[in-house]
């Protein structure tokens, strides 16, 4: 049985892999891996990504290749920036490939879709809400660490469709009637498992977000 999240052609594997290069090469070039040879940093994000690894190996599907599990590269990412975010949820995806869920050869575009896409948006729109929503507590916790990790899912969900009817695994229809929906369902397990994260380590860890300010958020209110 193919216990990967995906089943796509070889041409689609292919593409997944050059972006995942170029993914890590710019991870490379922004310098942001440094920050890890800090010992608690890097202690705190290795932790992070067995969570993250624990938190995939929780998972259901309902035919080969659709399959789903929560994520949690949202709080991730407001833990440590996109950069590390997407690198914790790769090393959670390369420890499912390892306990075999899921295929080598499909390690480049489930980066991609799961662990960078997702990174990238919940930064995106942190910078957003940051930039046009008041500096409060209750909005960085409930936009960024609930809303955002909502949209994060959505987002994978409507990627993952598009993917796999393009490739004609799936047909479209097939999928928004039984695939789709199920990660607007997770979305909101994902929105309250992530939310509760960030709102504890806001309260009793702040200094696990590299995304929260006290001075910002708190004391100046």
């Amino acid at each position: 049985m193919n216990k990967s999240i995906f089943i796509l052609p070889e041409s689609f594997t292919t593409l997944g892999w050059i972006g995942l290069v170029l993914v890590m090469w710019g991870l490379w070039r922004s310098g942001d891996w440094k920050k890890l040879l800090d010992p608690i940093r890097s202690n705190l994000f290795l932790g992070t990504s067995v969570a993250l690894l624990v938190l995939w190996q929780i998972r259901a599907g309902i035919r080969p290749g659709l399959e789903f599990h929560l994520y949690g590269v949202t709080a991730a990412t407001l833990m440590f920036g996109p950069w590390r975010g997407m690198l914790a949820g790769l090393i959670a995806l390369i420890g499912s490939i390892l306990g075999g869920h899921g295929e080598w050869n499909n390690l480049g575009i489930e980066g991609l879709v799961f662990t960078a896409l997702p990174a990238l948006v919940t930064y995106r729109l942190f910078k957003l809400v940051e930039r046009k929503l008041p500096n409060h507590f209750f909005i960085y916790v409930l936009v960024n660490g609930f809303f955002v990790a909502a949209l994060s899912m959505i987002t994978i969900g409507l990627t993952a469709t598009a993917l796999m009817a393009l490739s004609g695994v799936y047909k479209l229809d097939y999928l928004l009637e039984h695939y789709t929906p199920y990660y607007v369902l997770l979305a909101w397990s994902e929105a309250f498992s992530t939310g509760m994260a960030v709102t504890i380590m806001a309260v009793y860890r702040p200094e696990w977000l590299e995304t929260f300010d006290d001075n910002r958020y708190i004391k100046n209110k």
